[in-house]
């Protein structure tokens, strides 16, 4: 029975002892970069959903990170229409961890056709969902300001 209560007692001591001597995780004022509720980074997630929200979403996975909107036709050009798909490749919050792709189509004739992506609109969306992103981020350190 001694024997016994010897096992039970060091068995309990040898679960214990690795968390005797773990120091405690420090508290960042920041948050944190990389927040992967979703297997991505949710801050551009969020910020990828908001900057394309004026079109209409065809598709949307957030497993994958793959958002794909249907195409959209502006009220000013209405012989011209666009689709976006973006991409979140990553889990942290950097400019190589989110893709966008754009498809830009023309009304001829003869119906729709291909027609070349005016210079500087990926990035330029690129870069407003990482300012959004960013944004996010501050928000969620001082959601006060």
């Amino acid at each position: 029975m001694q024997r016994v209560a010897t096992l039970v007692l060091l068995s309990t001591l040898a679960v214990m002892a690795p968390a005797c001597g773990r120091k405690q995780p420090k508290l960042s004022a920041e948050a944190p970069a990389r927040v992967t509720t979703l297997g991505i980074n949710a801050y551009l997630w969020r910020a990828s959903l908001d900057t394309i929200s004026f079109m209409p979403i065809a598709q949307v996975d957030s497993n994958g990170g793959v958002i794909i909107t249907d195409w959209y036709v502006s009220p000013q050009t209405a012989n011209e229409r666009v689709k976006v798909t973006v991409t979140v490749l990553d889990t942290s919050l950097t400019a190589d961890a989110v893709r966008v792709s754009v498809q830009r189509q023309t009304l001829a004739a003869t119906g729709w056709t291909e027609a070349n992506v005016r210079a500087g609109t990926v990035q330029r969306l690129e870069e407003t969902i990482l300012a959004k992103a960013r944004d996010l981020r501050r928000a969620a350190i001082a959601p006060d300001r």
